[in-house]
């Protein structure tokens, strides 16, 4: 069992999370930039400020890309160091940034793929009331524009937001990430709505404003629901548990993807939602669901189902002593199997992991290297059952590693690391860990060194 011969190994990573520079060059600031200034809220006080400051030393970690044989690389673009306030004037330092970071990825024979959103939201927009003003989508459609004029003549690859759910669920819900709310479940879903319309006007912008083609993905969390035996009642039960909603949280698939993908919310959604689905015109979903060429799915854990006696699927418990990341999520290799199985399977889109990693404890061992076996072990897990994935006919077309570097990891600060690159953040060296070494013998080999 291999990969195809055309699959795209890459890694990944996002703006707030590396570039630093928070207040350099004219850039904004963004609900990250805010949320980290309140106290309380990122364990240790930490902050993005500084980070991994690739914003000046990215040559340096686009050579460590090229080094591994990076494929692809997947970055996201600071919407305010580009567009101080959001919309308006545009400040063409961070234009020049990313212009130069294009670049030199191209120039070492990667391929970008440019995530516009990736959780930085503008303050002074978010001071407009953010996602629960309809004009956001307007603005994020501008900002497109913008990006995808500067840089469409080098990007080809575009995926408009990432992750929906989750700054949904943690910013909007329980506080827990930036802009730190805990909203009513009708502004939750009026900010999920203007979204998703945000993505729709996203893709429609990259279609008006590209010099020459354009792919265009959408990224969310790729939940996974995985089926104890390969009994069809027990793979019908995980695909109901999988594709289900549940109005304890926005931890579902098809609540963000039927309206992209389908150009309708799913009716258990409606139902367990009620009245407190926002009321909006048809022609919302028609601009929710513009033509798009691939689904993105970030997976790193899943749940494992069984069929109820009652013909309801039952969530089987981990055991005691199961294996878990030290963010304390459950190793569940088979979800990178049955998470792509069942999302191609009910949207016929070519599916590619745009992220998938371990966040574990890593540091520099005594003789100055990283051995972090646990990564290679949990990846080579996890990649082994997505051969499965596309054994069964999932059009799979690449995977990205999360991340490239250990990084800033939102309101845990600096105390996880999912990286395949060591940063020492007092120095700002780095290190390419054991599992950076094993990864780009992967690529060398196409998935053929997984096995040995």
């Amino acid at each position: 069992m291999s990969f195809p011969d055309d699959f795209l190994w890459g890694a990944a990573a996002a703006a707030y999370q590396i570039e630093g520079a928070a207040f350099e060059d004219g850039r904004g600031r963004s609900v990250w930039d805010d949320y980290c200034d309140t106290p309380g809220m990122v364990e240790q006080s930490h902050t993005g400020a500084i980070a991994c400051d690739h914003y000046h030393r990215y040559p340096e970690d686009v050579a460590i890309m090229k080094s591994m044989g990076l494929h692809a690389y997947r970055l996201s673009i600071s919407w305010p160091r580009v567009l101080p306030d959001g919309v308006g004037a545009v400040n063409e330092a961070g234009l020049d940034f990313y212009d130069r970071l294009i670049d030199e990825i191209i120039a070492a024979g990667i391929t970008p793929y440019a995530t516009l959103f990736h959780w930085d939201f503008p303050s002074s927009l978010f001071a407009e009331g953010g996602w629960l003003n309809r004009d956001s989508a307007e603005w994020f459609a501008e900002f497109t524009t913008l990006m995808v004029r500067r840089l469409g003549d080098r990007v080809t690859n575009w995926i408009t937001l990432n992750e929906p759910q989750v700054y949904i669920q943690h910013g909007h819900r329980d506080g827990g990430h930036a802009p730190g709310l805990k909203l009513p479940l009708r502004e939750q879903l009026l900010a999920a709505h203007n979204t998703m319309r945000a993505h729709g006007k996203s893709v429609q912008a990259i279609r008006a404003a590209t010099p020459g083609p354009a792919v265009v993905g959408y990224t969310g969390v790729g939940c996974a629901a995985c089926p104890m035996d390969l009994d069809p009642a027990t793979i019908e039960a995980a695909r109901r548990a999988t594709n289900g909603v549940d109005a304890s949280n926005h931890f579902n698939n098809t609540w963000w993807f039927d309206p992209v993908c389908l150009g309708r919310y799913p009716e258990e959604g409606l139902e367990v939602f009620g009245a407190d689905v926002p009321d909006f015109p048809d022609s919302d979903l028609t601009e929710m669901n513009q033509p798009i060429e691939f689904l993105g799915l970030n997976i790193y854990q899943g749940g494992r189902i069984k069929m109820g006696e009652d013909g309801v699927p039952v969530e089987v418990p981990h055991g005691v002593g199961h294996p878990i990341t030290s963010f304390d999520w459950p190793v569940v290799p088979e979800a990178l199997r049955w998470g792509p199985f069942f999302a191609h399977e009910r949207y016929g889109l070519p599916i590619y992991i745009t992220e998938n990693g371990l966040a574990s404890m890593d540091w520099i061992s005594r003789d100055g290297k990283v051995h972090d076996a646990n990564r290679i072990d949990f990846t080579a897990r996890y990649l082994e059952q997505l051969q499965l994935a596309i054994a069964d006919g999932v059009d799979v077309r690449g995977y990205f590693h999360w991340s490239i570097l250990d990084n800033f990891e939102w309101a845990k600060g600096y105390t996880r690391r999912f990286g395949l690159v060591y940063v020492d953040y007092a120095t700002g060296a780095r290190t390419v860990k054991d599992s950076g070494e094993w990864y780009a013998e992967v690529i060398r080999t196409n998935g053929a060194s997984i096995a040995g």
